[in-house]
């Protein structure tokens, strides 16, 4: 189900050479976004997928600041997984895997990976910036997803603009919704409550909201205790 993928850095600067591709929103949000990840990982070991890679960038990224933890970068675009790639050999980081190609929609992620050589059971999943460019299937195989996969003390990430109580934290965050709607109903930004409720269906629990710059959001989800 290859209908909701969207291409990221073709309105970017193109990277110097090769299949890299160069978002321009990675150089706006990685390092917010590694102050929030980082009070969890720091100091961690075990294996990270990255739902949703996208050009690649994040995920080179946060492996340099974390050699204990193996990273599991994914995506469906073909464009987006020679770029992952194309990153990973550029950065030479031995803590990044080959990308996965994984449909969300599905919460079955690790078929291709039944060699035995996929990762173990996950330490985190983070996801940037899918959910609302994507059919609302997208985020139940996600959360259903990680759910799955999640050891018992693991947390999901989701980043992305949000609506909270029904309401855009911003002006252009509800111009921005309607211009998804109208390139695709099936598309919008997500309220933090139907969120939330599909979280607690598959057994994780909100733990954290954190606000970010430009009218994002970080939502931290953990397991049900008990």
């Amino acid at each position: 189900m290859t209908g909701f993928t969207v291409e990221f850095g073709k309105n970017g600067r193109r990277a110097e050479s090769g299949d890299r591709l160069d978002a321009a929103a990675f150089h706006r949000n990685h390092q917010a976004i590694w102050a929030v990840l980082e009070k969890f990982l720091r100091g961690k070991t075990g294996d990270v997928v990255e739902a949703g890679s996208g050009t690649g960038q994040h995920v080179v990224f946060f492996a340099r600041q974390t050699p204990g933890i193996t990273w599991w970068p994914s995506d469906l675009n073909d464009n987006h997984l020679r770029s992952i790639a194309a990153w990973t050999a550029h950065e030479q980081l031995v803590n990044v895997r080959r990308p996965l190609r994984i449909d969300l929609s599905s919460p079955e992620w690790f078929t291709e990976a039944s060699d035995g050589r996929g990762p173990g059971a996950l330490l985190a999943v983070f996801c940037a910036n899918v959910i609302h460019i994507a059919p609302w299937r997208v985020a139940e195989g996600l959360i259903a997803g990680a759910a799955r996969y999640l050891r018992p003390d693991g947390r999901l990430f989701l980043y992305g603009p949000f609506r909270r109580d029904g309401r855009h934290t911003a002006p252009s965050n509800a111009a921005f919704d309607a211009s998804l709607r109208d390139n695709d109903p099936e598309w919008g930004v997500r309220d933090v409550d139907e969120v939330v409720a599909l979280a607690q269906r598959h057994g994780l629990r909100l733990t954290k909201i954190v606000d970010m710059p430009a009218n994002n959001l970080i939502l931290t989800f953990e397991r049900h205790a008990g």
